[in-house]
């Protein structure tokens, strides 16, 4: 249990920008590159329809954009992140490509799927 006061209960709707930047600028770059790629698999497999409810939830479109900016994010940040980091990140957007060409009723030509761009082609 908090032994704050309610003179010291944080108010949302005037937050403390200092304190956020503070604690933005502790976290490891490779916490904040993993975290966003997280988030945008996450999207992209509620997108595929791949959630609990899944149909309920699908949109191509908005699951290719998804897929597209994990790839560059991914390929870009690689290097800098380092292989420990990367290749569950890229198992996890080979995962995902794969999952895009299935669900879709007319694939897109090897090469020409979302984030192959920045891949290479990709084959299951």
């Amino acid at each position: 249990m908090s032994e704050q006061t309610p003179s010291q209960q944080p108010d949302p709707s005037n937050p403390d920008f200092d304190a956020l930047t503070r604690d933005i600028a502790d976290v490891p770059a490779v916490e904040v590159i993993t975290t966003v790629a997280v988030h945008l698999m996450s999207s992209a497999a509620v997108n595929l329809g791949l959630a609990e409810d899944g149909e309920q939830h699908k949109d191509l479109d908005e699951a290719r954009k998804l897929i597209h900016a994990l790839a560059g994010l991914v390929t870009a940040s690689a290097t800098e992140i380092g292989s420990y980091h990367a290749a569950p990140l890229r198992d996890g957007l080979k995962s995902l490509q794969l999952a895009f060409r299935e669900a879709s009723v007319v694939p897109d030509e090897p090469g020409q799927g979302p984030g192959e761009k920045f891949t290479g082609p990709v084959y299951g």
